[in-house]
């Protein structure tokens, strides 16, 4: 077994290959002066099984074509096989033809990954769980609900309800309820544009209670702002922000700064962004743990699923 990792996280490459107590694969990859992706497998790959950890977040096309231009150059250098572990799937919001004349690029994705030689895909909290489907090959889906139940049982809060901030998000936000034993609410949204949304009514009781908003992912950070600042309105004694992914894009601390809320929660599945404000309580879970069990579960042929029993 040899882990490789491109440019988007090395460093979860490495603490991943720190907790399996392996050594990392050694690779270049590079740019030429025309931006084209150059890679370089130093080590000798012939016959073993690659894993390659690479999350296809922000820039996402760069990412992904690094990620396709390893998956080739270990295939070329006649590797048994290859597992592609990407902790955040780009292009998972479109899976479906929400209109006319538009792309399902998550499908067109996995497509390319099995077209570039792929065995195999290890994806962490997808957007929709249903692009599992879209993989003519097979898929594994991993969950950080362990990780981030770990932490909230940590603070020991005296009235938890988890809060979706969506009706597409119910789902989680039931899961991590029943984990802690709380109630749980949704919040009314209507989405004007990709970065702007409204929030209506709360459906529930969250008065005095210690929320916590459960989402996948935080972007932009719309949705979760005006969520913290309805269950403010709704009378929550505190309100912490929780997702998986945590991209911060375009003004997302900004928008998190005004809501105020009393932390956010987020994993190490993207590179946590260099210019986090000082007055931000952001707290970022390892993930490294789970990843590289999946892995070795994957290597040994175990059950994946027993990690979430």
């Amino acid at each position: 077994m040899r882990i490789f990792t491109g440019n988007a996280h090395p460093r979860l490459g490495l603490a991943v290959c720190a907790h399996l107590r392996v050594e990392p694969g050694r690779i270049d990859v590079l740019h030429f002066p025309d931006t084209e992706t150059k890679v370089r497998i130093i080590d000798d790959v012939r016959g073993i099984h690659a894993f390659i950890i690479q999350p296809t977040s922000p820039p996402v096309n760069e990412n992904l074509m690094e990620l396709l231009v390893i998956v080739d150059a270990l295939r070329r250098a006649s590797v048994k096989t290859i597992t592609a572990v990407i902790p955040y799937f780009g292009y998972a919001r479109q899976d479906r033809k929400h209109e006319g004349r538009v792309p399902i690029t998550a499908k067109l994705v996995a497509n390319l990954l099995a077209a570039s030689g792929v065995n195999r895909v290890l994806c962490i909290d997808l957007h929709a769980a249903q692009i599992q489907g879209f993989f003519d090959i097979p898929m594994d889906h991993l969950f950080a609900l362990p990780v981030l139940i770990s932490y909230l049982r940590e603070l020991r809060l005296e009235k938890p309800v988890v809060v979706s901030p969506d009706i597409g998000s119910m789902k989680m936000a039931d899961r991590y309820a029943k984990r802690l034993g709380c109630g749980v609410a949704v919040v009314e949204k209507r989405r004007l544009s990709d970065t702007n949304v409204e929030t209506g009514h709360v459906i529930g009781d969250i008065s005095d209670c210690d929320v916590i908003i459960a989402d996948d992912m935080i972007t932009s950070a719309g949705s979760m702002a005006a969520a913290i600042r309805t269950a403010r309105e709704h009378g929550a004694r505190t309100v912490r922000a929780m997702a998986t992914h945590g991209l911060f894009v375009e003004s997302a601390f900004e928008r998190l700064l005004r809501a105020a809320p009393t932390e956010i929660i987020v994993t190490d599945t993207v590179p946590p962004p260099a210019d986090i404000p000082p007055d931000l309580n952001l707290r970022v879970l390892p993930m490294a743990g789970i990843i590289g069990d999946a892995i070795s579960c994957i290597y040994r042929n175990k059950s994946v699923s027993l990690l979430f029993i």
